[in-house]
């Protein structure tokens, strides 16, 4: 066992849209800081990401309940010497983190994203945070849930892989594309950018790749308002994939709201993936995004639900391909600067072994 060592404890293994938690477990392990891998839950059927693939054979699938799942996990580490035990997320992972630490008598941890802080009552979440060796946010916005807390909070962005997605220059066509990345839920606001689209009025074809629940909803949507035949629905794509999807568009958008339960993203990876790309983001307000995406600068915000505004945004950007190469050459400028995944990847392994020490 080397020093320092970490027991990881993760939710749903794999998952699709958790690109950021399988880039920085795959970072950690390349430096030797993960001894184990557990997962309290099955992930999604399908093709994996490709790093999901990789870490496949180290993740432990834990059964029963939570009392159940804690005891399995700490037979199998016993004697090891492990040096704490760290979570994603807020909620189910980092209560069986914190009991199975609790019963090696090592320190626990979690990093926290972005729903995963409101699955647990505030009194509980702080509480949970107080007792921590350590609790890493990804944005400044998630770490506002720990206010009054008394909890220290680090914040350490997930980063973005600067080869992976390289930025290449983007020849102008007759026709606009457009790109949307996401789970076709409520809170990625999807549903108004077939809105905004339908008052647009230059030649546009829109991609939206990730597949969910709305769909059916979306498709109807885009039917009724007679703009189908513009829109293709990709459905859900592995990570190697992405880049393709991002060199063939003009713009990526992303539109997301605060949902009718006040469910909201963070960071979405789609906006430093689309920033990497030297594409430029026309994106919304909402949440961590402002805190990546500057407006005018590397990038367009957006009031959130706001059709016209988004329309707008569209519509001159469409009209004026020297502006979107501006805004796409800052926004690689900008991730390079603030996002670059081995330089986020370095500093959580520091906040890690300095919290385990």
């Amino acid at each position: 066992m080397k020093p320092q060592q970490l027991a990881i404890v993760l939710s749903g293994f794999p998952r699709r849209s958790e690109t950021f938690a399988l880039a920085e477990i795959a970072a950690l392990d390349e430096r030797g800081l993960v001894a184990a891998i557990f997962s309290t839950k099955p992930g999604e059927s399908g093709d994996p990401q490709p790093q999901a693939r990789a870490l496949a054979g180290r993740v432990h699938m834990l059964s029963g309940d939570p009392d159940a799942q804690t005891a399995e996990a700490a037979g199998l580490l016993a004697g090891t010497g492990i040096a704490g035990v760290h979570a994603y997320f807020a909620h189910a992972p980092a209560a069986i983190g914190q009991a199975l630490a609790q019963s090696l008598g090592v320190p626990f941890g979690f990093s926290v994203h972005a729903r995963d802080a409101r699955k647990v009552p505030t009194p509980e979440l702080h509480a949970r945070a107080r007792r921590a060796a350590c609790v890493v946010a990804c944005n400044a916005e998630v770490a506002h849930e720990f206010d009054g807390s008394g909890a220290r909070v680090q914040i350490v962005p997930h980063g973005v892989d600067l080869q992976r997605f390289d930025a290449r220059p983007r020849a102008t066509g007759p026709l606009f594309h457009l790109l949307a990345v996401g789970r076709l839920v409520e809170k990625k606001g999807f549903d108004i950018l077939i809105d905004a689209l339908s008052t647009v009025t230059v030649s546009w074809h829109l991609r939206i790749v990730g597949d969910g629940p709305e769909r059916d909803r979306l498709t109807m949507q885009a039917q009724r308002l007679g703009i189908a035949d513009r829109i293709a629905f990709i459905g859900s794509i592995t990570h190697d994939a992405l880049p393709l999807e991002y060199d063939n568009t003009d713009v990526v958008v992303v539109p997301s709201v605060v949902d009718r339960f006040g469910d909201r993203d963070g960071l979405p990876n789609v906006v430093l993936e689309a920033m990497a790309s030297g594409r430029a983001v026309v994106a919304t307000d909402t949440a961590a995004i402002p805190s990546a995406v500057r407006n005018g600068d590397s990038g367009v915000i957006v009031p959130a639900g706001d059709r016209a505004a988004l329309a707008h945004a569209l519509t001159r950007l469409a009209a004026h391909p020297q502006l979107r190469a501006a805004l796409g050459v800052a926004a690689r400028q900008s991730v390079e600067r603030c996002f670059d995944v081995h330089h986020c990847t370095d500093r959580l392994a520091s906040v890690l072994r300095e919290a385990y020490a």
